[in-house]
């Protein structure tokens, strides 16, 4: 026992302890957190603004065809516009839009956390948008109704009646993308943004240890998401208790 301990405490100096390589890991778990906080704030807006075109259309389609003006041609081209940015987004590797991101359309700049955050958010918000699409295709056409006879148009009803309802019906689920979208972060090393998992690659780099660092890296991704989650939890009960 006391030699596993010795072991032990000799690994845990040489990775974290000397030469403070412990700040790296504090490094990369803010840049981990600032990374998912703004990429799905930019999610959100890009989710909102996708999934009220795309579900507005869905709703109106048959509505406009019957006129087909200039608004009809021009919402027909935004909508597949809209799709074509959902296939894509989400048929392809985020790694994959992470480097294109990195080394084609910003290949000039080496601002790597806002390159992240940009690649990440742009990816979160395809998945936000499906997520509130359904949430808006599930409410029902007496509420559309409700707001025009308020003397609400289409899009003071949409965000001021719908979009509510919407949020708080689709919460938890966002909540749970938030989740996954801090895991997803951890590819980022990639374009080589000192995040979290970055930091555990690089102690492990310098000591030639690998099951410290990585443990730790590990469980810090661990106690993260057991947070998140509790907190989820908490969440959808209030809401459960509030729709009683």
């Amino acid at each position: 026992m006391q030699v596993w301990f010795a072991k032990f405490k000799a690994d845990f100096k040489l990775n974290f302890i000397d030469s403070a390589r412990w700040k790296w890991l504090m490094e990369g778990l803010g840049n981990t957190l600032k990374i998912t906080f703004f990429s799905l704030l930019i999610g959100l807006v890009l989710g909102v603004v996708v999934a009220a075109v795309r579900s507005t259309y869905d709703k109106n389609k048959e509505v406009m065809a019957k006129h087909k003006g200039v608004g009809y041609y021009v919402f027909s081209v935004v909508n597949a516009i809209c799709k074509l940015y959902l296939t894509v987004i989400r048929g392809t590797p985020v790694v994959v839009q992470l480097l294109i991101m990195y080394f084609i359309i910003f290949a000039t700049s080496r601002e790597d956390v806002l390159i992240a955050t940009i690649a990440f958010g742009i990816n979160s918000g395809a998945y936000v948008a499906e997520i509130l699409r359904g949430g808006i295709m599930s409410i029902d056409n007496g509420q559309f109704e409700a707001g025009r006879s308020l003397g609400f148009n289409y899009v003071q009803t949409m965000f001021y009646i719908i979009i509510p309802q919407v949020f708080k019906s689709v919460l938890p689920t966002l909540c749970n993308e938030f989740i996954v979208l801090l895991k997803e972060t951890s590819v980022a090393g990639y374009v080589g943004v000192m995040d979290l998992t970055k930091a555990g690659d690089l102690i492990r780099g310098r000591t030639f240890s690998a099951f410290m660092p990585l443990i730790a890296v590990a469980l810090i991704y661990l106690v993260l998401v057991v947070v998140l989650t509790s907190l989820v939890g908490v969440l959808e009960r209030r809401l459960r208790r509030s729709e009683r």
